[in-house]
């Protein structure tokens, strides 16, 4: 919840607010239990601080950002599950505007989180990182251009089984203004 009201504080006032937690002070939060805002325990919840929060405008996406993961590691019954899990928010491009170029491999939106050093994973996982850069020229062309996304390519080093949440990968983002697509 916390990022969302950042992001939404930073997309619409011009000084740049810290990313802490003494930025939020003076503003309450108030969500009523059992909704998706808050859902109980038994609710099915996943991915709910990516995907549900980018989709509406900032102004209104501000109360609905840090949902939960619910019982996240355990199974129904809230015993712990074999194996491990790993999710991380995935990096790219962030959208040029009127008088400035994107950035490019960060986290855009209301994530408000860095990328995963690469260590993390391999460190962790039977992974191999095998590459992680930028894409260079996938930002789109134009007089003021989006954020390159980046390359990711991970070795799995034993079978595993993978899972992608994500949206908007098979649509080039739409540049504006007479920009090319990214």
């Amino acid at each position: 919840m916390y990022s969302g009201i950042i992001y939404c504080m930073r997309s619409l006032i011009s000084a740049d607010i810290p990313l802490n937690q003494g930025s939020l002070a003076p503003i309450k939060i108030h969500c009523p239990p059992n909704t998706i805002l808050s859902p109980s325990l038994k609710a099915a919840t996943v991915g709910s601080n990516v995907e549900t929060p980018s989709a509406p405008p900032p102004q209104a996406r501000a109360p609905a950002t840090n949902l939960t993961f619910g019982r996240g590691g355990t199974d129904g019954k809230g015993e712990v599950t074999k194996g491990s899990g790993y999710f991380e928010t995935i990096a790219g491009g962030s959208g040029a505007g009127p008088s400035w170029d994107g950035q490019s491999g960060v986290h855009t939106n209301v994530t408000n989180t860095r990328i995963t050093d690469p260590e993390v994973p391999e460190k962790r996982y039977p992974v191999l990182l095998r590459e992680f850069s930028i894409r260079r020229g996938s930002g789109g062309q134009g007089r003021r251009r989006g954020g390159d996304g980046c390359i990711r390519d991970i070795e799995f080093r034993r079978p595993m089984q993978v899972s992608i949440l994500s949206e908007r990968r098979g649509i080039a983002p739409y540049g504006m203004a007479g920009g090319g697509e990214g």
